[in-house]
Formats: structure tokens, sequence, C-alpha cells
């Protein structure tokens, strides 16, 4: 009755946010997994020569090609996948994906490629470990001498034939200190995103009894384990902020932290079977996100993302949604489950989103790519700035310039900010046809993340250009400067010759055509002369209005904006 009681509400409720679609926030985390595990998302292509590894590189660039254009802000790029990475490594050897070999140098070094290549299109990258796992017996076995198994079998366990790091030895924390401070230490990643970072399923029989006996100190056995995985996160966590503070560090824990007074986990969830603490990594503060794999439906998913919202900590929670679900193959879920889940995210004030896995989405599987960049990423959003670990400001951008090129487009142009952390800044632009533009209305985002201080701009339809403009400065750990107007509407502004979809002008003689253009001069509309007409026909945005009269000399009259 209870629960029947708690679906009812959760039901109201649920209709309640979905209708109408809930708005676009400017500040979203939206993140993607994409999986290199046996090439699933990416890569194909196999870098044995020259040619293939141009293929696998065009592969990755077309794949964030989408991305960006949809208004993703972070790529999750799996980059340690069993005991192996994608980038030269003085403890791990390459992934076979990369060659079709254990071990093989690709001939490039691909993390270096796609950390380039998600920064010069505006998004952050997150290094993908996964932590515990290093392999079944056949990945084990096709490794070789250079498995872990073989270089290290004092921090493995096998179990149910897959081999593990043993999370209760103490030099398995060390081991992956190295690991990951070696990554952090070599490349510019905006973040480290912890996978697998617990004991398997069904850890009941986990063969760890003689660690245990050895470290286990008169705790109790269950939470030994646990300890075991929180003093990892704690060392990992802390390992990062010491060597570059504005480095995210991540996990996706279980979904289901545990058994609610709305729902219950059906026996399944991070605490209790896995032994995962999330939310006590919240509770201390070893963690600036989690990203629980939330790959349920209906009223499986609702009370628990409440429980994650209920105990964030003022950290960041992103749930994964299990966008492979829509797949005819898999469980054939309706796009509509998906869009409730974002709706009720946005709602109820979680911090973005994250689909597992990229090609679900690339695929346009039950038309989710579609609805992504249609509605739900319409325009782009800003990741929220992390002000637990830095709350100051960039100064602002100085000296701006607004210049028109023999192409048609604007170059725009401002002096360099300055951060306090003397890390690089960034710039996201602004743009409205209304003055002042307004940086917290985040359809006025034109776009985020630019490395540096020139940027021309011409937007993929001559109606999208802004009347107005302006840039912001941001550091590495979100914090946003006051913004710089880079024109300013004054007295000697055209005027405004519309009232809504009516445009009226004075009687003019002699004038026999009635020209509208873009601001760069591309034609929209010519129409015979009259005094008053209806636009009704033209897209939204800023327009030009000039009268030509019967020598065909033209004059500039004013403005329209709709």
């Amino acid at each position: 009755m209870i629960r029947c009681f708690v679906f009812i509400i959760y039901f109201i409720y649920f209709l309640s946010v979905v209708l109408p679609l809930s708005a676009q926030p400017k500040y979203e985390i939206r993140a993607i997994w994409l999986t290199t595990l046996n090439g699933m998302d990416w890569p194909q292509a196999k870098a044995i020569d020259a040619a293939g590894v141009r293929k696998q590189q065009n592969e990755l660039c077309r794949i964030l090609d989408k991305l960006q254009s949809a208004h993703f802000n972070t790529v999750l790029l799996q980059t340690r996948i069993r005991g192996d990475v994608l980038y030269p490594s003085d403890i791990e050897t390459f992934a076979e994906i990369l060659t079709g070999h254990a071990g093989k140098d690709p001939g490039y070094d691909p993390l270096a490629f796609a950390i380039e290549e998600c920064h010069k299109r505006g998004m952050e990258i997150h290094a993908w470990m996964v932590t515990v796992p290093i392999g079944n017996d056949q990945q084990v076995e096709s490794a070789g001498k250079k498995s872990l198994v073989r270089k290290r079998r004092d921090l493995c366990k096998h179990y149910r034939g897959t081999w593990y790091l043993d999370p209760g030895n103490p030099s398995t924390q060390e081991y992956l200190s190295k690991l990951v401070c070696e990554l952090v230490g070599k490349y510019d990643i905006d973040g480290v995103h912890l996978d697998y970072i617990r004991y398997p399923e069904r850890a009941s029989s986990f063969p760890d009894k003689d660690t245990f006996k050895k470290y286990g100190r008169g705790m109790p056995f269950t939470a030994w384990r646990r300890n075991n995985i929180t003093t990892i996160v704690r060392r990992l966590y802390q390992d990062v902020k010491a060597l570059k503070p504005w480095v995210k560090v991540s996990s996706s824990p279980i979904g289901k932290y545990r058994d609610t007074r709305r729902y219950t986990s059906r026996g399944w969830n991070a605490l209790h079977t896995v032994y995962q603490e999330a939310q006590q990594w919240l509770k201390e503060g070893i963690q600036d996100a989690l990203f629980p794999m939330m790959y349920f439906k209906e009223n499986d998913f609702y009370p628990f993302a409440l429980d994650w919202k209920e105990h964030k900590n003022n950290r960041w929670i992103v749930p994964g949604l299990g966008v492979y679900f829509l797949s005819p193959s898999e469980q054939d879920w309706p796009l509509d489950e998906i869009v409730r889940q974002v709706n009720f995210i946005r709602e109820i004030g979680l911090d973005g989103q994250a689909y597992f896995r990229n090609r679900f989405v690339l695929d346009n599987t039950k038309q989710i790519w579609d609805e992504l960049t249609e509605n739900t990423y319409a325009y782009p959003a800003l990741i929220p700035p992390m002000t637990w670990i830095d709350r100051i400001a960039p100064d602002a951008p100085t000296h701006p310039s607004v210049k028109r090129t023999k192409e048609g487009h604007l170059m725009l142009s401002w002096n360099p900010s300055i951060d306090n952390s003397n890390q690089p800044v960034t710039y996201h632009l602004y743009g409205s046809d209304t003055y002042p533009v307004d940086i917290r209305n985040p359809k006025n985002l034109i776009t985020t993340y630019l490395p540096t201080n020139h940027y021309p701009y011409k937007p993929s339809q001559p109606w999208l250009l802004k009347r107005y403009l302006c840039v912001t400065a941001a550091d590495r750990f979100g914090n946003e400067s006051v913004p710089l107007e880079l024109n300013k509407a004054s007295e000697d502004d055209l005027p405004i010759l519309n009232d809504g979809d009516q445009v009226t002008l004075p009687h003019v003689k002699d004038v026999r055509y009635i020209r509208i253009a873009t601001p760069t001069g591309h034609e929209v509309l010519r129409i015979d002369y009259a005094n008053s007409f209806n636009i009704q026909q033209l897209h939204e945005g800023f327009y030009w209005v000039y009268l030509i009269d019967k020598e065909g000399r033209e004059r500039l009259v004013g403005t329209i904006l709709k």
C-alpha cells in the first residue's frame, strides 16, 4: 500500500514536470561515455600504418564534431581499459584495440590527440579509468608478459573468470596512485573519472579472506571492505588535487545507493552489494562529482535520483542515463522514458546528465539524437563552477574590437584576461538583439570555452547574427568574469521599424523596392514598396531595411527585430 501510494505521488509529480518541457539551464554538465573497450564506440580502424593512424584520428574527429554540434560539453573517454591504457605509460601497456596487438605503439599518442581535439571544440575531456578489473582470462592471456597479472601477481585476485586488483591490499592503493599521478602529471586533462571503483558483483565469495586476515585490524568484514574502497578514493582525490587542483575527480557508483524510505533497491545497491559508500565520499568531500549509473526506468529511477539530490553535499550529481536500453536489441525503451528523466533531473536541480553510451546517441537510436539537438540541448550550457576549490573569477577582458572582414563576417577580439591561478583562461561569447546582453539568460550563449582572445563570428545562418555582443572570461575552475561589451547601444542606432510582425514605413516618393538583409549584407527578402507590410515569414533575428529608388540607389532607413 505504501509503495503504491508513493508511485501515485511520483506519477502526479512526474506529469507536472514533463509538461511543458523543462527550461534549459545555463549551467549543466552534458556528458557522454566514449567506450574504447573492444572499440565499441572508438576506434574501429587499427593504427598499423600512417593511413591507419589518420583513419583512427578522423573517426574520433567525426564523433567529436557531432557531440559539439549537439552542445555536449564533457567527454568521458575510456583511457584505462583493463590494465592497459591509451597513452605511452611507464606503468602499463598500450591497449590492444589501438593496433590489434597488445602493447604495440600506435605511432602517435591517442590521449594527447583526443585532448587537443576536445579542447579545440570547447569540450572538457575526463580520463575514464576502469580501476579494479584488469581483464578476463582471455584478455590477460592475450597481453602475455605485459599483463598486470604477470607483472604484479601479488596485487591480483582471480574470481569467476576475471582478474581484479585486490582493494584490501595497501599496495593496490599505491599502484593506482602512481598510475593516476603519471596521467595527471603528463596530460592537460580536465578530469579523472573512476569507474568500477568497487568490489565485483556477487562479492560474498570474492577471495580476499587472506587479505582480511593480514590487514583487517579487527574491523568487521563488510566495514573493512567499504573502508578499502574509500581509502583508495580518498588517496586518488588527494593525489590529483596536490598536482592540479582544477582537475575534477569523479566516479560512477551503482545508481541505487541503498534502500530508501520511498522505495527499495530490491537487493542491488552500491553500499551493501559492492561496498561503495559513495554518499560518504560526498560528505567527506573526496569527490567533485558522482555520475551514478542510473540505468533504470519509471519508479526505479525517480526515488533514487531524489536520494542522490538529498545527499549531494554541494557537489555535483550527474545521473548516468541508460540510452542503450532504447535499442530494440536491448530493452526497447520508448524515447519518452529518457526525455522524462532529463526533465526530472532539471526539475529537482541536479547538475546534468551523462549518456551510456556514445554510439546509441550518435546512431540516433529511437531518435534520441534528434531530440537532443532540436529540443533538449537546443543551445550551449556551461559546466558549473567548482567553488569548493576556488571561487575567484578572472579579470574581465578589456579593449573590445569588432571589425568586418572581406568575407562579410565579424572578427571579434579583446585583450586577454588574467586569473589568480596563473592558468590559461577561456572565453564565453554572448549575443542578443536587445541591449544590454543578459548573460544570465542561457539562450544568449553563442559559443563557449574559446581558447583565444579573437573569434571570427559567422553564424551558421545569417539571421542568427545578434545585434549586440559581449564576452566573459572563465578560469579552469569555471568561475566567470563580468562581461565586456563588444558593442553598445547609442543614439545613433537606426530605429526599429516593426511592432511584432507588422512593419510601418513613412511614405517616401520615388521608392520602388524594399530590401531586407542581415547585418552582413545577406538579402533575405525584396518586395515592392509599401508603407506597411508583414514579416511573418522571416526567421527570428535582427535585420536591416533598405529602400531602393527607381534609379537603383538604396538607402538604409532602419532595422527589424523579430
